[in-house]
């Protein structure tokens, strides 16, 4: 149990394995006869776990004009003929039986009003309910068992104590004596029981638990709360009556003990020793509910009941005389039985002010349980973390423990089938459906104390010894002083006859409880060599285990070497992938610049074919113009050539490289650049002050005669910090034999040609070099022609 102001601490990490085994909760349904017998019913039960809602009249009908009939399915169904004893024996008789054997459990009925909840679960008399019979099997199987009263007793933190028999018997002398003053005294079980709960179980009807521990005593404490308008209320609280202020109840508040057990602070908890004694109990906090007439119901339960039933048990001590003085050894187990109020429309119930906000907090705090019912659902049917909004009443905060924790739950949802209930019965139905699919972690089997068993019969063979050994009459006077004295043999032999008898039956008892124990021995020593065995087959099944754990720690070490090696790979790949990343962008850069540059430069290259063949038809024309008369050569009048300039002779600032190896013809027409610096090798200097460039190369032509080429081209800067050269054109200078060539000009051209040593421009060709660019090093190389 938690504190309502801190947070709930984490549960261990042991609940929430994947190992612990699960069961879902059981939810059984009981169906209440009709008030009339001319009443409309609206539940069918088709078989013993299926019921149909049959939808009454003035119900809208669906789509195709019929009434909706749906089925609902259970763990089980009760008709209306069902007696209390049938339904104890399916749905809390298994509790109770976990109870005994240290397990918790958890038993509540829903409904709405008038459904049959409280009649359910307490009963009436001569048909008593659950908590009644439960209470019944409950001291019917330990009743010989339990300890004596305040032995066990509870502390402030949920815990349980173990004290003396003399410390025992002191309390129980002074809250006895405090008791004659104040309140009267607790209810005995040899006292008359209350009359109203008077023959509510027959003995024909009686059932207990097998199975129970005898080495072990016990002892049962109930408390009995109430939780009303989300507040919670002691009601075996004896707190002092004051008729003129009227004070109410001071309210608890839920806390959390060292075991993440919800429990209420300050709860008055009272220990009873027999079924008579714990019903006066729970009619004495019966008559303290919160009870109001309501539409629906004339006595309507307007609160939650909680009833809870606590069993306290430790084991003797070795010689089975007195309960073992140690706190770890006690085992506690509780039952919680819950009656839910009824939930309904305030609009039907016609409830007015209080009335009114006690059915909201009812609404509310129910609804709140639909909600955790169904966050428990989504996060274990979807797998889901949500939080579980336990906190939001008081109810759900309170069975925190048991749907979060370990042990069985069971709900007992009551129907009305009349018809004027229908709609609040389907979503009763939608509800219970719901809550079928959580499962809750299974009880697990508490450690059996090490001591062996039988101690509790044992020491009752030990007392019926010496009872008999008490029972040895005492041997009369044996002295003879009359001889004639015929009554001191007779009681003599009579006496001893007595005492030899009793040793026949002492020696028979002897060697019972010697059989016995040497039976005892045998299963001991044939329970110890079958644990010998097992342990030594569970050590050679550990041994082989380790061997398979340690070829696997290796292959996991191998694999996680691996592992390391292929991250170190995958590390190394993917910085080269980086850096082959970088380069590509960087390439991709250069190759979009390059492929900018070569775009311009292709069209500044065909603005400059156009420029020449322009120029080429140009020239071409005027010297057709000329040729055009040749009376002009007869006459006598000089024909005047006019000189071309090379291209050479721009504006601007060029490079003449005239290697040394160059021969000098002594041609009149040769090519004259303006501002040019001479050089006769490759120079970056020169290069890096001028624009153009031009190249002077001699070779042969095919007739024999040195043809000078003029290769020219632009000077453009390089991102090295060199200089390059795109060559752009190309002169070409020609000579020929004067006598070969003016006799190749008349008989090829025909009249009008001039003779005499000049140079033909007609064969001039102007060409654009490839479309490659030629890039020149000056810096590191030079240009080499071949």
């Amino acid at each position: 149990f938690k504190s309502a102001l801190g947070k709930t601490p984490r549960r261990p990490a042991l609940k929430k394995t994947s190992h612990t085994q699960k069961d879902p909760v059981g939810v059984y349904c009981r169906i209440r006869p009709l008030g009339a017998t001319d009443e409309e019913c609206c539940i069918e039960m088709i078989s013993s776990t299926t019921i149909q809602l049959h939808a009454p009249d003035g119900i809208k009908a669906n789509r195709n004009g019929e009434y909706k009939e749906t089925q609902y399915s259970f763990k089980k169904v009760f008709g209306i003929q069902t007696s209390q004893i049938e339904l104890f024996e399916d749905v809390a008789k298994p509790l109770v039986d976990d109870l005994i054997h240290c397990k918790n459990g958890l038993l509540f009925t829903y409904g709405v009003t008038g459904s049959g909840k409280t009649f359910t679960m307490t009963g009436s008399p001569g048909e008593g309910g659950l908590l009644p019979r439960s209470l019944d099997m409950l001291f019917n199987s330990i009743g010989p068992l339990q300890a004596k009263r305040f032995v066990f007793r509870t502390d402030d933190k949920n815990g349980m104590e173990i004290q003396g028999q003399v410390d025992a018997l002191l309390e129980r002398q002074k809250r006895e004596s405090n008791q004659q003053s104040t309140v009267p005294k607790t209810p005995s079980s040899k006292q008359k029981p209350d009359p109203e709960f008077a023959d509510m179980i027959s003995p024909e009807e009686a059932c207990k638990c097998e199975g129970v521990d005898e080495d072990s005593c016990y002892s049962v404490f109930v408390s009995y709360i109430e939780i009303y308008n989300n507040y919670i209320y002691d009601l075996l609280e004896e707190a002092p009556i004051d008729p003129i202020r009227h004070k109410p109840p001071q309210s608890k508040i839920l806390r959390e003990d060292q075991n993440h057990n919800m429990y209420v602070s300050g709860c008055t908890e009272v220990e009873v020793k027999s079924t008579e004694e714990a019903f006066q109990v729970f009619w004495r906090g019966q008559k303290k509910r919160r009870i109001a007439d309501t539409q629906l119901n004339r006595e309507s339960s307007r609160s939650h009941s909680v009833f809870i039933v606590k069993l306290a048990q430790a084991p003797l001590d070795a010689d089975g005389d007195h309960i073992l003085q140690d706190k770890n050894q006690v085992t506690v187990s509780q039952l919680c039985l819950v009656d839910l109020a009824g939930s309904e429309r305030t609009s039907r119930t016609k409830a007015e002010g209080s009335r009114l906000r006690e059915a909201g907090n009812i609404n509310q705090s129910l609804m709140t349980l639909r909600t955790c019912i169904e966050v428990l659902r989504e996060n274990q049917m979807c797998g889901t973390n949500r939080m579980v909004p336990y906190r939001d009443s008081k109810v759900t905060h309170l069975f925190k423990n048991y749907f979060d924790g370990e042990g069985k739950v069971r709900m007992v949802v009551c129907v009305n089938p009349k018809a004027d209930d229908y709609e609040e019965t389907m979503l009763v139905m939608r509800f219970a459906e719901l809550t079928q699919e959580v499962e809750v972690a299974r009880p697990v089997d508490r450690p059996i104390c090490s001591l062996a068993a039988g101690r509790r019969h044992r020491n009752q063979d030990g007392s019926v010894l010496n009872q008999l050994l008490d029972s040895l009459p005492a041997l009369p006077a044996c002295e003879l002083v009359d001889p004639t004295d015929e009554q001191i043999l007779p009681r003599l032999i009579e006496v001893l006859e007595r005492r030899h008898r009793i040793r026949q039956m002492i020696t028979e008892q002897y060697t019972r409880t010697a059989n016995t124990l040497k039976s005892m021995l045998q299963e001991f020593d044939g329970h110890l060599m079958a644990k010998e065995n097992f342990i030594h087959e569970q050590w050679g099944k550990l041994g082989e285990k380790d061997k398979i754990m340690f070829n696997q720690k290796n292959e996991m070490d191998r694999l996680e070497k691996k592992s390391k090696m292929l991250e170190y790979k995958i590390d190394i790949l993917q910085k080269t992938t980086n850096i082959y990343e970088g380069d590509k962008r960087s390439l991709q850069q250069e190759l979009e610049s390059r492929e900018q540059r070569l775009q311009r430069e292709l069209s500044e290259r065909k603005r400059m074919e156009a420029r020449m063949q322009g120029m080429v038809s140009d020239t071409k024309h005027q010297w057709e113009k000329e040729c055009v008369n040749p009376d002009r050569t007869t006459t006598g009048t000089p024909i005047r050539l006019h000189h071309r300039r090379s291209h050479s002779a721009g504006g601007e600032r060029w490079v003449d490289h005239k290697p040394l190896s160059n021969l000098d013809l002594d041609t009149v027409m040769q090519p004259i650049i303006p501002n040019a610096i001479k050089v006769s090798a490759a120079s970056e200097k020169a290069l890096s002050k001028c624009h153009k460039y031009v190249l002077t190369h001699q070779e042969l032509a095919s007739d024999g005669e040195i043809q000078t080429k003029l290769i020219k081209g632009d000077v453009f800067r390089t991102r090295g910090g060199g200089q390059a050269v795109q060559f752009t054109d190309i002169e070409t200078l020609r000579q020929e034999c004067p006598t070969a060539s003016s006799r190749k000009r008349s008989s090829d051209d025909g009249p009008g040609q001039h003779d005499g040593n000049q140079m033909d421009w007609n064969d001039r060709e102007n060409r654009v070099s490839c479309p490659s660019l030629i890039h020149l090093g000056w810096s590191k190389t030079a240009i080499r022609v071949l």
